[in-house]
């Protein structure tokens, strides 16, 4: 019988197919979040004294995070705040903010909800039953991101923190590269940084998804399960199909594929970022390269269908 390769305890809960290993609850929860040290410490994510804004949706990557960040904010490394974000999504969306409200809560710390029928006027389900040519995921992106901005500015967070996951990042790294995208290609990694925005980490980059949902099982945390009803029409979705399909027989496909973007992304950021100079939105008065920023351009485009 299989025991845990690291303490030898014969109760183990995973064993990994790419390295073989075998871990037991304790070990496995202790293994994840040194790795997301490892990660915020390698790519130094996060500074003593960091307000540090979480995007918590309720789900399984976002509680994760939160759970692992909080051990800083417990040694008073950094200071912590969250916001939650209503897509205004049907029978989806109203369990992720109630369990993100909770642990919150729980937690004690800042938390706000922001929907887009306030921010916007219009509900995803609304823009989705009527104005659909873009896809969900484009206008719900711009969307997301213009209010998680907004709320740092409000919330005076030093930097924002997402729950993005190795199956996240390989899968934009693939997504992008396929279309041809090599301007947001130059923005994939494990922080983003702006002029104008507040900078963004992803501390669970190097984690794949499954050992992400696995960790809020071993914690017995509270998180929401579903998946995003317009998730299985998504080019992410394909991609996401595709990289699972890969891993079957080549079990490292995603870490090699987010180590040897690592390698070429320094020459991908010198080539191409920071093209674009930043001037307002003529509208909002947001930071924008144009005289229209993304997400009020959608706006217009939605008022005029």
């Amino acid at each position: 019988m299989e025991s845990c390769s690291k303490c030898g305890d014969p109760k183990i809960i995973i064993k990994r197919k790419q390295s073989g290993q075998a871990l037991c609850k304790n070990c496995f929860i202790e293994n994840v979040q040194k790795k997301v040290i490892k990660t915020i410490k390698k790519e130094e994510l996060i500074n003593k004294g960091d307000k540090i804004l979480v995007a918590l949706s309720g789900g399984k990557d976002s509680v994760a995070l939160l759970d692992i960040l909080y051990t800083f904010y417990e040694k008073k490394v950094i200071d912590l705040c969250a916001v939650t974000i209503d897509e205004g999504i049907d029978k989806y969306r109203d369990e992720g903010v109630k369990i993100a409200t909770d642990y919150a809560k729980e937690l004690g710390i800042e938390h706000e909800i922001v929907s887009f029928k306030d921010s916007f006027g219009l509900t995803l389900d609304e823009i989705m039953a009527n104005h659909n040519h873009r896809g969900s995921c484009s206008y719900c992106g711009v969307f997301r991101r213009r209010i998680i901005n907004k709320s740092a500015e409000k919330l005076g967070a030093d930097k924002i923190a997402t729950g993005h996951n190795l199956d996240d990042e390989t899968q934009a790294i693939l997504m992008n590269y396929l279309e041809g995208n090599i301007n947001n290609l130059s923005k994939i990694g494990p922080k983003i940084e702006s002029k104008v925005f507040t900078p963004k980490i992803k501390p669970l980059r190097e984690i794949p998804e499954y050992e992400v949902g696995l960790y809020g099982v071993a914690k017995d945390l509270n998180v929401h399960r579903a998946s995003c009803p317009y998730a299985n029409t998504s080019f992410r979705m394909e991609i996401s199909k595709v990289m699972k399909q890969l891993s079957e027989n080549h079990p490292t496909i995603m870490y090699s594929t987010l180590k040897g973007f690592d390698k070429i992304k320094i020459a991908i950021k010198n080539q191409y970022s920071n093209v674009n100079s930043f001037g307002k939105c003529e509208i909002c008065g947001e930071p924008s390269s144009g005289s229209l920023c993304q997400a009020c351009s959608f706006l217009k485009e939605l008022q005029f269908e």
